[in-house]
């Protein structure tokens, strides 16, 4: 049962990740509450997969890769080269994922990224409207808002897991036990 309830914790995390996107595209920041929200709940689902299953291994493995992930990109914030609420959200997202689909969501986050970056830089591949001329600001400003394509990435790797759940539960008949 304690597999249902961390995967109810990485859904309610769903619609904080959506707000901390659509706040940074608009405003070009990320709270620090949310930030501390999104761990809160990263690491209790992961506590709680960590109780069912007896190891430490992934709590450790996403602490440890969240340290990194916050020491490799912190000179990067010091140079202005990347917002500090990237950074933290950056670090955070071990804890949300879990080690073991880090790489899908570097995946995503590389092809989020790209197309965020390609938009910002290219406004007029929009068509017109207010989209298209707050976009075009932003790139007066020089200003990519890195945490929508990190919250993206963030959001499909959870619906992944989510899905990979259900076929997993269905497959082996746990949901009819549950009827």
């Amino acid at each position: 049962m304690l597999f249902v309830e961390a995967l109810l914790l990485k859904a309610l995390a769903i619609p904080l990740l959506a707000r901390i996107a659509w706040l940074d595209f608009t405003t070009q920041k990320i709270a620090n509450r949310d930030v501390l929200l999104l761990l809160c709940l990263g690491a209790g689902g992961l506590l709680l997969l960590s109780l069912q299953s007896g190891s430490w291994w992934d709590l450790g493995l996403s602490a440890i890769a969240g340290l990194l992930l916050f020491v490799a990109l912190f000179p990067f914030w010091a140079l202005r080269k990347i917002g500090a609420g990237d950074v933290k959200l950056l670090a955070v997202t071990p804890f949300l994922i879990g080690q073991s689909d880090l790489i899908v969501f570097s995946g995503l986050l590389l092809v989020f990224a790209l197309v965020t970056a390609l938009v910002v830089k290219n406004p007029l591949l929009l068509p017109q409207g207010p989209f298209r001329l707050y976009t075009q600001h932003l790139d007066r400003k020089g200003v990519v808002p890195f945490g929508v394509p990190i919250s993206m990435a963030a959001i499909f790797t959870i619906g992944f897991q989510m899905y990979s759940a259900l076929v997993a539960a269905t497959s082996s008949g746990i949901l009819n036990q549950l009827n």
